[in-house]
């Protein structure tokens, strides 16, 4: 199926009866953030890759479709930098829980929850349980929740890119920036691309963050470093990211 066909939104009731049929009992739902991404990245970022690395990954999957990605996520930490939107974690898994209720309903017999904002990980993980009971007994819920594993793969990525793998830091870094790049290249604003704060990243180090704000740690709201990006570099994180996720979704 074409990538316009794979979009659930953008299907007719009569496809979608249809392709269920089929075999296509598989659903990704994206999970991004529109959030502050530095000086030089636009607020729709996470909202963006989530859609495209759904993209990715159904594609590898098979027989799956990509449900509309949920565009604003857990940003609470964000809220200190203008334009910044936010869900509360309660309304953000009340979301997903109707979204999983509803794709039950219809037939979907496994629900992928695909996080592209890092604020999302720990709710979908703590939610996992809940998200899995609302589907009822013929129907999963599975997440990707490794977040930590994320920045490796994309460390490795941009380092065969060619690129400076030891600049991704988690937020609006070379690797963001790069990837917007691939997608977007006049929304990047290039000549403001600069350091932030470099994390040495730790779970415990992450949820400190999460819950202190950005703002207290990185004046500019970049977590790493935005130089080095490349539209190359942008390819090989959402390939090496899409492959990892495809195969933790199979599994």
């Amino acid at each position: 199926m074409a990538d316009r066909s794979i979009q659930l939104e953008h299907m007719t009731w009569p496809e979608v009866g249809s392709v269920l049929e089929e075999g296509y009992t598989t659903v990704i739902v994206p999970c991004g953030a529109v959030e502050q991404h530095g000086p030089h990245l636009p607020l729709f970022m996470d909202a963006e890759h989530g859609t495209h690395l759904a993209l990715e990954v159904a594609r590898r999957m098979g027989r799956t479709l990509v449900a509309p990605t949920i565009r604003i996520g857990c940003s609470e930490h964000h809220l200190a930098f203008p334009g910044t939107l936010s869900l509360s974690v309660d309304t953000f898994v009340a979301v997903c829980r109707d979204y999983v209720r509803s794709l039950a309903h219809h037939g979907f017999r496994r629900i992928c929850m695909l996080p592209s904002h890092g604020g999302n990980f720990t709710p979908l993980a703590n939610a996992l349980p809940e998200l899995d009971e609302v589907a009822g007994s013929a129907c999963s819920v599975v997440a990707y929740t490794d977040l930590l594993g994320l920045l490796s793969l994309w460390r490795q990525a941009v380092a065969e890119a060619g690129g400076p793998g030891e600049n991704v830091g988690g937020h609006a870094d070379v690797a963001e920036s790069s990837l917007m790049l691939l997608w977007h290249p006049g929304l990047v604003h290039r000549d403001l691309a600069t350091s932030g704060f470099a994390p040495e990243w730790t779970r415990e180090g992450f949820e400190r963050l999460i819950k202190e704000g950005f703002r207290t740690v990185t004046p500019n709201g970049i977590l790493g470093d935005a130089r080095g990006m490349s539209r190359e570099a942008g390819e090989r994180c959402l390939m090496a990211l899409a492959d990892a996720v495809a195969d933790l979704f199979r599994a």
